[in-house]
């Protein structure tokens, strides 16, 4: 009978190297055989409640005998100033993290800057807080202490989402936003229909298939973001369910508030008499099945940062409203 392989991502790896470390308990994997990285590169054999690395680990042991005194990097958090003692070890949380991920690097660097001794630790920083103490006592039987921290800025990328019908006017303001924004920062545009034809060739207009369609620009954007760039993106967007993950996503990745929802709320009947492209005739002939706003529904955020009326509100003024968020975003 084949053994059981487990793949495990940046997470599981975090928990794997946590178990081989003794920080938790062995029931925080999965029951296999063997544990393979992404690439299905077995990484640690099990046999029972007995788990076995393959190769070298990067992480340093706990020693419950030293006796310095401990902080612990908290997420979200800069240190104001050096550490309280000099002979103090700084606990950095860095489990689970991208390898390009470059608001953690830029975090990290923060408090290496301010302390002599760093050990890093296989927990992700966001469980760092709330775990402080078991891991201060797991590695020293030092004092924990703490340090004066202010919030870490938001990363300079930002998302722009347009969501709204076909004809609404999202994809003009995003052109012309792209166009004010090209001479200051890098820019990405992410339109629908040149998303369609290369990002999601291929992809028809199910739900299925547009829920794929938006969550890859998501990805797309988000990935920008990270990096510091503008992704400005104009799909139809039409499922409150998606773009919730896709800002959850674009957030997680890039800081809180790096996402800007902009809701193109011009009314359905104003779009259809604009019909450039002709889609909503061929829809109300039955020649188009699964249209947004004919025989697909589409759900009106109610999370949007901004709304606008392209049917009341000019294309500059729309830019305009949209460059005054974003700069709100960044102070």
């Amino acid at each position: 009978m084949a053994e059981t392989v487990v793949t495990l991502h940046e997470d599981g790896l975090a928990r794997l190297d946590q178990v081989l470390l003794g920080l938790l308990p062995i029931d925080g994997l999965p029951p296999a055989a063997v544990y393979a990285d992404a690439e299905g590169t077995p990484v640690a054999t099990r046999e029972g409640d007995h788990l076995a690395p393959l190769g070298p680990s990067r992480w340093q042991p706990p020693d419950p005998a030293t006796t310095a005194p401990v902080v612990v990097a908290i997420a979200d958090q800069l240190p104001v100033g050096a550490l309280p003692t000099p002979d103090a070890i700084l606990l950095l949380p860095a489990g689970g993290v991208r390898v390009d991920d470059a608001r953690f690097m830029a975090w990290a660097q923060a408090w290496r800057a301010v302390a002599g001794t760093v050990i890093e630790v296989p927990v992700p920083p966001a469980e760092a807080a709330g775990r402080a103490a078991a891991l201060a006592a797991a590695y020293t039987s030092g004092e924990l202490l703490t340090v004066g921290t202010v919030d870490a800025p938001t990363s300079a990328g930002r998302v722009v989402l347009f969501t709204g019908f076909s004809g609404s006017g999202k994809s003009t303001i995003a052109r012309h936003l792209t166009a004010r924004l090209a001479g200051e920062r890098t820019v990405t545009l992410l339109d629908g229909d040149v998303v369609r034809t290369h990002l999601s060739k291929g992809l028809g207009f199910s739900r299925a298939d547009r829920d794929t369609n938006v969550r890859r620009i998501g990805w797309v954007a988000a990935e920008v973001a990270k990096h510091g760039g503008v992704a400005i993106c104009a799909p139809i967007a039409p499922y409150d369910e998606t773009r919730r993950w896709v800002r959850e996503l674009v957030e997680d990745t890039a800081g809180p508030g790096s996402m800007l929802l902009v809701w193109v709320s011009t009314p359905l009947e104003v779009c259809e008499e604009r019909d450039t492209k002709g889609l909503y005739a061929k829809a109300r002939a039955g020649q188009l099945t699964g249209f947004t706003g004919i025989d697909d529904p589409y759900e009106s955020p109610a999370d949007a940062d901004l709304v606008i009326d392209t049917n009341v509100v000019s294309v500059d003024d729309a830019v305009e409203q949209v460059l005054a968020r974003l700069v709100e975003g960044v102070t």
